[in-house]
């Protein structure tokens, strides 16, 4: 702090507003005595709070007279803010923020950019920093001649079976580009793979006959059991590199299954470059996967041959056990995996990990 400074001291250290010095740790002790020797009362409440708004934020309370040396103590430095009034003392009221159950945690959230804002703003509400890294495009089919011929003879199937929100969007969106609607659905019994994907089906104005109790295929195969029979067409929309579980066990059943492809998945645009430092520099603390997909390329997008080295002392939360399957697959560790199969169930599952 320059001797020469034009701060009115006399002027700020006796008015009765509260102060706020920015970048200024390197001065605190001139500050403070700057500040008594002018007449503030060294019992004066005083602040610093150090990257303020980030999962890093820090925040030290003392008065006039010791503050300085608390900071020299817990070792704290810029960047911070110097806060200097009774404001301080309502710290213990208004600390909503540091106070929240995932405050400190930034959470890589490795969906796609357009499903991300649901776990995302599922995390900001809990005092988590979310950080978007998006592994995963989910693009159109190179070829839509099977979907549109599937369409075409849609009166045909007397199951279909959807395994994704966006496999239920993508079929319809090609529904109605083929000038039909949910009309031509009327004589198909409807099932689901989980609550999501069923709600996606409701906004079209559909009601769901099948909804397993566990969300992934195995399940289905169970809820379906005894009544596909055998000669039954089915149709399964979705994605290309959906497990082929379920089309095979269904042809087992004697079902004549009908697997067409109305979404693709691709690599994500996610800053990998960006993600490694932050990984090095132990700024991440929780990774998720929502998906298979997310795992694998999350890590052929990391392109790291210490994969494992790089994520020690990161938690690893998965939403369902086929996710967690594939990371242990790919040679990483699983830290926790949601009970409900479902982005609620994720973050219920975070929340309750770091609060055992």
């Amino acid at each position: 702090m320059k001797e020469d400074s034009s701060i009115d001291w006399a002027k700020i250290s006796t008015g009765i507003g509260t102060l706020v010095f920015l970048m200024g740790m390197a001065n605190l002790q001139k500050i403070t005595k700057r500040l008594v020797d002018n007449g503030r009362d060294p019992k004066t409440p005083a602040a610093l709070v150090r990257w303020g708004t980030r999962p890093e934020q820090r925040t030290l309370v003392g008065t006039l007279e010791d503050i300085s040396q608390k900071a020299d103590y817990e070792g704290f430095k810029n960047p911070a803010l110097i806060i200097v009034g009774e404001v301080v003392s309502l710290r213990d009221k208004l600390n909503w923020f540091e106070k929240k159950p995932l405050f400190g945690k930034r959470v890589l959230v490795t969906r796609s950019r357009e499903q991300a804002s649901v776990l995302s703003e599922a995390l900001e509400a809990l005092g988590a920093e979310p950080l978007e890294f998006p592994t995963i495009s989910v693009v159109e089919p190179e070829d839509y001649k099977p979907l549109d011929q599937a369409i075409k003879e849609i009166g045909k199937y007397k199951w279909v079976i959807f395994t994704s929100v966006n496999g239920v969007d993508s079929f319809f969106q090609r529904l109605n580009y083929n000038r039909r609607d949910i009309r031509a659905l009327h004589g198909a019994k409807l099932c689901a793979i989980g609550p999501k994907t069923r709600q996606a089906l409701e906004k079209y104005g559909l009601i769901v006959d099948y909804i397993p109790v566990e969300f992934r295929a195995e399940e289905i195969l169970k809820v379906l059991q005894g009544k596909v029979a055998a000669g039954d067409w089915v149709l399964l929309p979705r994605a290309d590199i959906a497990r082929k579980l379920l089309p095979e066990a269904l042809a087992g059943l004697g079902a004549l299954v009908d697997e067409v492809i109305t979404y693709r998945t691709i690599l994500g645009e996610g800053n990998s470059g960006r993600i490694v430092e932050m990984l090095k520099n132990d700024e991440i603390h929780v990774i998720t996967f929502t998906s298979s997909s997310t795992v694998r390329n999350f890590i052929h997008m990391l392109g790291v041959t210490d994969i494992n080295d790089l994520l020690e002392g990161v938690t690893l939360a998965c939403i369902g056990p086929v996710t967690a399957d594939t990371a242990r697959e790919m040679g990483i560790r699983v830290d926790l995996v949601a009970e409900e199969y479902t982005i609620e169930g994720l973050v219920s599952a975070i929340l309750k990990y770091f609060h055992k």
